[in-house]
């Protein structure tokens, strides 16, 4: 009996402890980890005091268990590493100060940050003072040595579990546009494996709307097809298909009358999976359900199942016209501490447009009143361009205001830092720099008056905003091959990227087609060409239009003034190539193509993103299966549009024209007054000559 006892026990404490451990390997599994890097270049911060903010943001279904910074600086090797200090604050709140190291080459720290701090959006303060080692004492003369470096490639690493999503539209919503979901790839759009024109279509409104809200350079929402590896391995997907032609398992779930005259948007929970459906029993109405998920405000605000979407339903999104006024900040934003602060702003144009001569800076401060004024000014930069300084003064302490003038010669691009430098020195030399008794704010009504005008140039450098116009799609038709390969939606998931990016409103234009398309659409699209010669016939009649031709047989590049392409080589190499239509010369051509699919997809890596198409120039690029890339000019004259183009070298150059009229004016003037005068002489002479014969 006691050896009976003695079995079960045993046996039970076995179970309770194979319990015990697969508790905690169940814990273990679902602790998740994402990086979250910062949005910032590698910078130098100069002077005795020393600031800079990053920005991160803490996703709403997290259930945070860690956060902790790993920062990247590099600190003068004249620091002295006993007065030298730097501290972190979050949100205002200050967490932890150390003494850097001083030695030489780049530094990390790895600091936890409290997570009782972090809220969804978050301001991380790095701030401190750099004093240089003197034989003596640490001095705090301000010097180009006494600097601090911060590398690209900081970031906040976090450790949370997840929350599961609520079975609404907005919960599911937020999670499958989640950073995490996307960077592990648990998020994809299925299509049909022979999807319509018109299925493409909704697909790519639903895939723009997503990749305007991606916040990384590195990550992409995939479009793919059912069946796929990809589709099968992810947990969240929005499914876009005509009712005909939805998988049986998901058309079953959906009702003939859901689909009846309207688009229709259900979730369902399948196989583990979260899925969204997207169906009409209509290729215009899928379209408009499309638009609808491209929404980010309506899919947010949607705490049902289930939504119906008519024709009348309105899904455009909302957006403000661009005027050219931005608003520096929403707040405003308070500075504390003697000596050198800094704050930034993210300034953003719309990609179709960039800088034009007039544009201005208007600060208005509020600064303490106990400052050596003599020494304290505000400087204001673009992009680490000085464009302007500014004396502060007692009399104006309460309420100053200030405007500098950006160079109209100064390219200032999509988006820009406006940088404000407040060197505020107090009135007596302290030895060190943490009172925080001077102070300056830089007030909510602060702003950027930016001249601008349409990008006019049909190269890369202007890349995507041919086909943007008011921040979204700017009649955009696309060519591609009748049957789409695994490669050709990850071509089109990269062309559509970057486009996506900056496209704020879902309002524009994008069709698809598999022939070329009518004269028309021909005469008034810009055009996206994309495939290989084989698979895409219409790209074989504009080869004469291309900078990179085929040959005879279409099998491979041929040598050209720029390249030469020795047979083999020329079958193994994609092209991206920047055209003006031959259909309308005011109208712009993408055409990626190559002798095979893959080649095609990997010419498309350098125009996804905008870290990638920054790098190119010109009007063509080239790249080849060992990921060597070039980049070439054709044209000479890159202007697209003549009437444009001669406004703004009219305004780009309007002092130099006043010139001109006032000094053609003028020689006007000295050239009649002369005439007049030898008329007047001659007719003096004339009459002289009467007189004198009148006499005789």
């Amino acid at each position: 009996m006691k050896k009976t006892i003695k079995f079960f026990r045993i046996l039970f404490e076995s179970l309770i402890f194979s319990l015990f451990v697969t508790l905690i390997s169940v814990k273990a599994d679902d602790l998740k980890s994402y990086t979250q890097p910062f949005q910032n270049n590698t910078t130098t911060l100069s002077g005795k005091s020393v600031a800079a903010n990053m920005y991160f943001t803490k996703i709403d279904y997290w259930e945070l268990k860690n956060a902790t910074l790993n920062l990247n600086y590099k600190v003068s090797q004249l620091a002295s590493n006993q007065s030298s200090d730097i501290t972190i604050s979050i949100n205002g709140i200050k967490f932890y100060s150390f003494r850097p190291d001083i030695k030489s080459g780049m530094q990390t720290k790895q600091i936890k940050i409290p997570i009782k701090l972090i809220n969804g959006s978050n301001n991380l303060k790095i701030y401190g003072q750099i004093i240089n080692e003197s034989k003596n004492n640490s001095t705090l003369a301000s010097t180009p040595a006494n600097w601090l470096t911060l590398y690209k490639g900081s970031n906040v690493n976090f450790q949370y579990t997840l929350k599961a999503p609520e079975f609404k539209i907005n919960s599911f919503y937020n999670h499958f546009s989640g950073a995490d979901t996307i960077s592990w790839g648990q998020s994809v759009i299925g299509i049909p494996k022979d999807a319509s024109n018109g299925e493409l279509t909704a697909a790519t409104y639903a895939l723009t709307g997503q990749t305007r809200t991606l916040t990384t350079d590195t990550d992409q929402l995939p479009l793919t097809s059912f069946g796929s590896s990809n589709e099968k391995n992810a947990n969240y997907e929005i499914v876009v298909a005509l009712y005909k032609n939805l998988p049986k398992e998901y058309k079953k779930m959906i009702t003939s009358e859901d689909v009846n005259n309207k688009g229709f948007l259900k979730l369902v929970y399948h196989n583990d999976k979260h899925v969204l459906i997207v169906t009409s029993q209509t290729t215009n109405l899928l379209q408009k359900a499309a638009r609808f998920v491209a929404n980010s405000e309506l899919m947010e605000e949607t705490q049902t199942s289930t939504e119906k979407i008519s024709g009348s339903t309105r899904t455009y999104s909302s957006t403000l016209k661009y005027n050219g006024v931005i608003n520096l900040t929403n707040k405003g934003q308070k500075l504390t501490g003697a000596g050198h602060q800094e704050a930034e702003f993210f300034v953003s144009l719309p990609t179709s447009r960039t800088n034009a001569a007039g544009s201005k800076i208007r600060l208005h401060l509020r600064y303490a009143k106990n400052l050596n004024f003599k020494n304290s000014l505000a400087t204001v930069y673009i992009n680490k361009n000085i464009i302007g300084s500014h004396r502060l003064s007692l009399s104006k302490a309460d309420n100053d205001d200030f405007t500098v003038t950006v160079p109209s010669n100064l390219k200032l691009g999509n988006s820009l830092v406006v940088r404000v430098a407040l060197d505020l020195m107090p009135r007596s030399t302290v030895n060190t720099d943490n009172s925080e008794t001077p102070w300056a704010y830089i007030g909510s009504d602060s702003k950027a008056y930016i001249n601008s005008q349409e990008k006019n140039d049909l190269l890369f450098s202007n890349y995507p905003s041919l086909f943007i116009r008011n921040r979204t799609y700017n009649q955009i038709a696309v060519v591609r091959p009748y049957k789409l390969s695994a490669y050709d939606l990850q071509t089109i998931t990269n062309i559509f990227n970057l486009v996506g990016i900056y496209a704020e409103s879902n309002t524009g234009y994008i069709r698809f087609y598999t022939k070329k398309p009518s004269n028309e659409v021909l005469k008034n699209k810009n055009l996206i060409v994309f495939g290989t010669p084989k698979n895409n016939s219409f790209i074989k009649e504009l080869n004469k239009s291309l900078y990179f031709k085929f040959d005879d047989k279409f099998k491979g590049f041929v040598s050209n003034e720029k390249l030469s392409i020795e047979k083999n080589y020329g079958k193994s190499i994609g092209t991206d190539q920047l055209l003006r239509s031959p259909f309308n010369k005011e109208r712009g051509l993408l055409v990626v193509t190559a002798a095979h699919d893959r080649d095609v997809y990997m010419a498309t890596t350098q125009i996804n993103f905008q870290k990638n198409i920054t790098q190119h120039s010109g009007d063509a690029i080239v790249v080849d299966q060992n990921n060597n890339i070039y980049n070439y000019r054709f044209k000479k004259k890159a202007v697209i549009n003549k009437k444009i183009g001669l406004k703004q070298n009219i305004q780009e150059n309007s002092k130099l024209y006043v010139y001109l009229l006032v000094i053609i004016f003028v020689s006007i003037i000295l050239i009649t007054s002369i005439v007049l005068l030898l008329i007047k002489n001659k007719k003096s002479t004339y009459r002289k000559g009467q007189l004198k014969n009148e006499k005789q």
